[in-house]
């Protein structure tokens, strides 16, 4: 008969652990030094009062976002340009065996709902998460953020009527999505400005993310005309040595553009309808250095 260790139970947690903590900090290095954090006060913690190691490990780690969400917040960091969380290799079996939850998971971690997170507070944030992601009763998520349930069901409210409003509507089917994508990268990649306006939606917004560092729009770019016109300037443009992966990024079917074996950027579509509502580009080279050797 073998018993399970502390690291044995941590590593079990782990992708919970993670889940929990990248939608709160939409960055992929925050929310691992958030689980190696959490990890250090489970290996220095009494264990024999841990009735419920999940619960326990969930909200240490909770806590450590939001107080390095305050941080972030307090510094005023600035950003150039459009800003956009850093791509996320999401595999929700990991975590949840529940196919429903795994798409309300999904959805939680998108590129466009991520957006939206980043402008409520670190609390409100919290709160979102881990009642809509995560399905935990408000008597429960009370109990980890150390708050009165009358103001959690308060705070998630708000935050679901700021994310409901602002949330673009797209769909979640990953064939559907992982099939304009892939017409999508060919009709750019050819040069047909055409073919490629027929995929995209009258109203369809480009968001790129560079942080300064490389070149993409400082702006968003709405309509199909303005945005089919820089995807195909762009691709004339190329990339040295260019290939392309399919990975799931976020929730969904992205694209991985690497220049030899380096990381150039990641696309990533939003579609609904049967066109694509929204197309974004991360080519930070900062939020693309995890990606290497996938």
């Amino acid at each position: 008969m073998t018993t399970e260790t502390g690291t044995d139970i941590f590593e079990a947690h782990r992708p919970v652990l993670m889940g929990v903590a990248y939608p709160m900090l939409g960055r992929v290095a925050d929310a691992e030094d958030g689980v190696q954090e959490a990890w250090l006060r489970w290996s220095g913690a009494d264990r024999s009062e841990v009735r419920d190691p999940r619960g326990y490990l969930v909200r240490i780690t909770s806590r450590l976002a939001i107080d390095r969400l305050r941080q972030i917040k307090a510094r005023g960091e600035a950003y150039v340009g459009p800003w956009l969380p850093e791509p996320f290799v999401t595999d929700f079996a990991d975590i949840v065996a529940d196919t429903a939850e795994r798409t309300v998971l999904a959805d939680s971690v998108s590129l466009a709902v991520l957006v939206v997170l980043e402008s409520l507070s670190p609390l409100e944030r919290a709160v979102f998460v881990l009642r809509e992601a995560f399905g935990h009763p408000y008597a429960e998520i009370a109990a980890m953020l150390d708050r009165a349930e009358p103001a959690v069901r308060q705070l998630f409210g708000r935050a679901r009527r700021h994310v409901d409003g602002r949330r673009p509507r797209y769909e979640v089917d990953p064939a559907q999505r992982r099939d304009l994508t892939e017409r999508f990268l060919a009709a750019a990649a050819d040069g047909d400005l055409e073919g490629l306006m027929s995929l995209l939606a009258p109203d369809v917004r480009l968001v790129g993310d560079s942080g300064g560092k490389s070149k993409a729009p400082r702006r968003i770019l709405e309509t199909a005309d303005k945005v089919g016109r820089f995807l195909v300037g762009a691709a004339g443009k190329g990339i040295p040595d260019m290939s392309f992966r399919f990975l799931e990024f976020n929730g969904g079917p992205a694209v991985l553009a690497l220049s030899g074996d380096t990381p150039d950027s990641v696309f990533q579509l939003d579609v609904c309808d049967g066109r694509i509502q929204a197309v974004y580009i991360i080519r930070n080279p900062d939020k693309l250095e995890s990606l290497a050797g996938l």
